[in-house]
Protein backbone atom coordinates (compact mmCIF):
# COMPACT_ATOMS: atom_id res chain seq x y z
CA UNK A 1 0.00 0.00 0.00
CA UNK A 2 1.13 3.41 -0.73
CA UNK A 3 0.78 6.48 1.64
CA UNK A 4 -0.23 9.57 -0.22
CA UNK A 5 2.47 12.42 -0.13
CA UNK A 6 -0.18 15.14 1.42
CA UNK A 7 -0.20 12.42 4.19
CA UNK A 8 3.30 12.12 4.77
CA UNK A 9 3.88 16.20 4.78
CA UNK A 10 0.89 16.72 7.17
CA UNK A 11 1.65 14.52 9.80
CA UNK A 12 5.44 15.68 9.53
CA UNK A 13 4.14 18.92 9.96
CA UNK A 14 2.09 18.49 12.95
CA UNK A 15 5.22 16.73 14.69
CA UNK A 16 7.59 19.58 14.06
CA UNK A 17 4.64 21.98 15.71
CA UNK A 18 4.41 19.65 19.01
CA UNK A 19 8.42 19.83 19.14
CA UNK A 20 8.37 23.92 18.60
CA UNK A 21 5.58 24.42 21.10
CA UNK A 22 7.21 22.42 23.42
CA UNK A 23 10.75 24.17 23.06
CA UNK A 24 9.63 27.38 23.38
CA UNK A 25 9.93 29.34 25.93
CA UNK A 26 6.58 29.36 28.66
CA UNK A 27 5.26 32.93 29.87
CA UNK A 28 5.65 33.56 33.07
CA UNK A 29 2.85 33.36 35.56
CA UNK A 30 1.01 37.23 35.82
CA UNK A 31 1.11 38.35 39.10
CA UNK A 32 -1.99 40.43 40.22
CA UNK A 33 0.21 43.67 40.71
CA UNK A 34 0.80 43.64 36.84
CA UNK A 35 -3.06 45.48 36.84
CA UNK A 36 -2.11 48.41 38.90
CA UNK A 37 -1.31 51.19 36.59
CA UNK A 38 -3.02 49.87 33.20
CA UNK A 39 -2.95 53.85 32.37
CA UNK A 40 1.14 53.67 31.96
CA UNK A 41 1.24 49.98 31.22
CA UNK A 42 -2.16 48.80 29.47
CA UNK A 43 -2.30 44.79 28.90
CA UNK A 44 -3.95 43.00 26.41
CA UNK A 45 -7.02 41.15 26.61
CA UNK A 46 -5.72 37.55 26.66
CA UNK A 47 -3.49 38.02 29.72
CA UNK A 48 -6.33 39.78 31.62
CA UNK A 49 -8.86 37.14 30.48
CA UNK A 50 -6.17 34.05 30.98
CA UNK A 51 -5.50 36.03 34.60
CA UNK A 52 -8.81 36.07 35.93
CA UNK A 53 -9.42 32.27 34.79
CA UNK A 54 -6.59 31.06 36.84
CA UNK A 55 -8.72 32.91 39.87
CA UNK A 56 -11.64 30.11 39.36
CA UNK A 57 -10.42 27.87 42.47
CA UNK A 58 -9.95 31.23 44.81
CA UNK A 59 -13.79 32.23 42.95
CA UNK A 60 -15.13 28.83 44.02
CA UNK A 61 -13.76 28.72 47.07
CA UNK A 62 -15.58 32.19 48.01
CA UNK A 63 -18.64 31.11 46.43
CA UNK A 64 -18.78 27.74 47.11
CA UNK A 65 -18.09 28.94 51.08
CA UNK A 66 -16.02 25.95 51.57
CA UNK A 67 -12.25 25.08 51.38
CA UNK A 68 -10.41 23.86 48.84
CA UNK A 69 -10.80 19.63 48.47
CA UNK A 70 -14.37 19.95 49.83
CA UNK A 71 -16.80 18.38 47.41
CA UNK A 72 -19.10 21.61 46.71
CA UNK A 73 -15.70 23.51 45.54
CA UNK A 74 -15.04 20.88 43.13
CA UNK A 75 -18.12 20.67 41.19
CA UNK A 76 -17.75 24.72 41.09
CA UNK A 77 -14.28 24.49 39.98
CA UNK A 78 -14.98 21.83 37.03
CA UNK A 79 -18.35 23.67 36.26
CA UNK A 80 -16.13 26.71 35.82
CA UNK A 81 -13.56 25.10 33.59
CA UNK A 82 -16.14 24.15 31.37
CA UNK A 83 -17.60 27.37 30.86
CA UNK A 84 -14.59 28.73 30.08
CA UNK A 85 -13.93 28.65 26.42
CA UNK A 86 -17.63 30.44 26.13
CA UNK A 87 -17.02 33.10 28.58
CA UNK A 88 -13.80 33.94 26.82
CA UNK A 89 -15.40 34.18 23.79
CA UNK A 90 -17.94 36.25 25.05
CA UNK A 91 -15.51 38.34 26.79
CA UNK A 92 -12.83 39.23 23.65
CA UNK A 93 -16.29 39.97 22.07
CA UNK A 94 -17.39 42.96 24.31
CA UNK A 95 -14.25 44.23 26.13
CA UNK A 96 -11.46 46.36 23.68
CA UNK A 97 -8.07 44.35 22.55
CA UNK A 98 -6.10 46.36 24.88
CA UNK A 99 -7.44 47.20 28.58
CA UNK A 100 -5.72 50.57 29.06
CA UNK A 101 -7.90 51.53 31.78
CA UNK A 102 -9.05 50.36 35.55
CA UNK A 103 -12.83 50.63 34.71
CA UNK A 104 -11.89 48.44 31.85
CA UNK A 105 -10.22 46.28 33.79
CA UNK A 106 -12.68 45.92 36.68
CA UNK A 107 -15.87 45.84 33.99
CA UNK A 108 -13.90 42.80 32.52
CA UNK A 109 -12.97 41.31 35.87
CA UNK A 110 -16.68 41.31 37.19
CA UNK A 111 -18.02 40.05 33.74
CA UNK A 112 -15.56 37.09 33.89
CA UNK A 113 -15.89 35.58 37.30
CA UNK A 114 -20.02 36.38 36.70
CA UNK A 115 -19.91 34.23 33.82
CA UNK A 116 -17.56 31.29 35.10
CA UNK A 117 -18.81 31.38 38.51
CA UNK A 118 -22.31 32.40 38.45
CA UNK A 119 -24.08 33.21 41.82
CA UNK A 120 -27.91 33.88 41.56
CA UNK A 121 -29.53 35.24 44.99
CA UNK A 122 -26.58 36.04 46.97
CA UNK A 123 -27.13 39.15 48.98
CA UNK A 124 -24.10 39.84 51.40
Amino acid sequence: MKLPKVTIVLVSASLLFVLWEQTREQPEPVDASRFTNLAANPVERSVAVDWVITQIPALCEDAAGQSRGSEAHSECVSKSEARTSSCRRALYDRFPSVIASDDVFRDLSITAMNCLVPRSGVVE
